[in-house]
């Protein structure tokens, strides 16, 4: 229990401290385009990370990563919070980036060797949401009583726990931690259709909410609450997918039709936010479920596939602004919900082994 509750608490402070510089970032540096830089470093530092330290993970095995992010990520708070030059900023940023591509996917390999794999990791999955959500909310609390200062330093603070658990944290109880190396090849083969489904299905998520303030004006708090309930949406949906037995390709497969069907409906309603959320919580249990069943290679499957989330967030929400730049939203939106259609034709070519 002590081992689990490190890396829920643990990837708690990571999230939450990585979207806590949002609601202050006009305190933190002047002008749209350095906001914009000091946002994308962390993204940066995570995208460029997280493959490596999955490979990393099958050679040394996960805890020492997961040790070593959260002192990153201890740091990168404390430089953001002591520092306010704006090329400290950006490293800092960057730094926790990298925190965060160390940890994520070491966690998810060690959950994935447990028996209770499929319901730790919707707990993880609950637990990262929740992270998510508690940084742009909490900070904008504390910004009233205690400046734009008062939600990174609680953040950083919430990172210390973890950190001293880790301390005494043994590495994956099932079987011994795999030392050799992957074999990438066979990996891209047998796994290139879900990586490609991650890519599109998480990205939808990204692509709607980039799209959505500029198609509807909305004002900036209404925002705050529509996204943050795609957020709570796939905080119930994941920890609901992990407790019920579904078969992950059919499951994968449903989900992309009703994906394609909210992102379509979405153009119309906001109320979509919650579906969209929903499914992308059942799309990524059933990933995740599916790919644990490679214990042998697990950091390197489990690097690409949190690689794969990243190039998504990245890739669609731009494609798709061009796209509406060009062509207009609703050849956005459409744009959007065909190719997360399609998700459920190529997923069925996926040729990895089906999980017990």
């Amino acid at each position: 229990m002590r081992q689990r509750l490190t890396l829920l608490l643990g990837v708690f402070a990571v999230m939450a401290l990585s979207n806590a510089v949002v609601p202050v970032l006009p305190a933190l540096a002047e002008g749209a385009a350095f906001q914009g830089a000091i946002f994308s470093a962390y993204f940066l530092g995570a995208f460029l990370t997280v493959f490596p330290a999955g490979l990393l993970s099958d050679r040394i095995g996960r805890v020492p990563l997961v040790r070593a992010a959260l002192v990153l990520t201890l740091v990168s708070g404390a430089l953001i919070l002591a520092v306010a030059d704006p090329i400290v900023l950006l490293a800092a940023r960057a730094l926790e980036g990298i925190g965060a591509g160390l940890f994520v996917p070491a966690a998810m390999s060690w959950i994935n060797l447990q028996p209770d794999h499929r319901k730790m990791s919707g707990n993880f999955i609950a637990a990262l949401n929740v992270g998510l959500v508690s940084g742009l909310v909490v900070t904008g609390w504390l910004n009233e009583a205690m400046g734009p200062a008062g939600g990174i330093a609680a953040f950083t603070l919430a990172t210390l726990l973890p950190l001293l658990l880790s301390v005494v944290m043994k590495d994956a109880a099932v079987g011994d931690v795999p030392r050799g190396s992957a074999d990438l090849a066979a990996i891209g083969r047998d796994y290139f259709w879900m990586y490609v489904a991650t890519i599109m299905l998480i990205g939808a998520t990204g692509a709607v909410t980039a799209l959505y303030p500029e198609y509807t004006g909305e004002e900036a708090a209404a925002l705050g609450v529509l996204i943050g309930a795609m957020n709570v949406a796939t905080i119930f949906s994941s920890l609901v997918a992990s407790r019920v037995s579904l078969s992950p390709i059919p499951t994968i497969r449903a989900a992309a039709v009703l994906m394609g069907a909210a992102v379509a409906a979405l153009y119309f309603t906001p109320a979509a936010f919650v579906v969209i959320g929903a499914l992308a919580g059942v799309v990524i249990i059933a990933q995740v479920n599916y790919l644990a069943a490679d214990p042998t290679r697990q950091g390197a499957v489990m690097g690409l596939f949190n690689t794969s989330t990243y190039a998504g967030m990245t890739l669609l929400p731009f494609v798709a602004g061009v796209v509406a730049e060009v062509q207009g939203f609703v050849a956005a939106f459409a744009m959007v919900a065909v190719l997360s259609v399609l998700m459920a034709v190529t997923i069925g070519r996926c040729r990895c082994h089906v999980p017990a």
